[in-house]
């Protein structure tokens, strides 16, 4: 499913500058993630930290929050960066929680750089909840 024309170098640097102004005092993990939309829009966000661990938000909610604040749409390639306290940077991929969020916002056939190479929304999340299992 790898396609060589993806814009994965573009998103790493993207993933990595905002990872730098991640705020993670607790768990010393810094995260960023980065994505490109179906219009071609880059996107990122940073993980954000609070003393009450819930409040916490993932660098793909940041992310999301960015998608909608800037018109919406859709993601067509994502990938996460994580940083450990020394300093060590590498792919990662989403928690549970945030990969329902990436595959509510998806465009078909999204594609998520992880550290054992792209995979699918469907194969990053099988057997998914979506919108269309709702109705409404």
């Amino acid at each position: 499913m790898e396609n060589n024309t993806a814009p994965w170098s573009q998103l790493e640097a993207a993933a990595a500058a905002a990872l730098s102004k991640a705020y993670a005092p607790y768990s010393k993990f810094r995260v960023g993630a980065a994505a490109l939309t179906t219009e071609g829009r880059l996107i990122s966000g940073c993980n954000i930290e609070n003393a009450a661990y819930g409040v916490t938000l993932c660098a793909e909610c940041a992310m999301v929050g960015e998608l909608f604040a800037g018109g919406g749409g859709k993601l067509q390639y994502f990938l996460c960066l994580g940083q450990l306290e020394d300093g060590a940077v590498a792919l990662i991929t989403p928690c549970g929680r945030c990969r329902q969020l990436l595959f509510e916002h998806r465009a078909p056939g999204m594609e998520v750089q992880t550290d054992t190479g792209v995979l699918s929304m469907e194969q990053l999340l099988p057997y998914a909840f979506g919108p269309n299992d709702i109705s409404l």
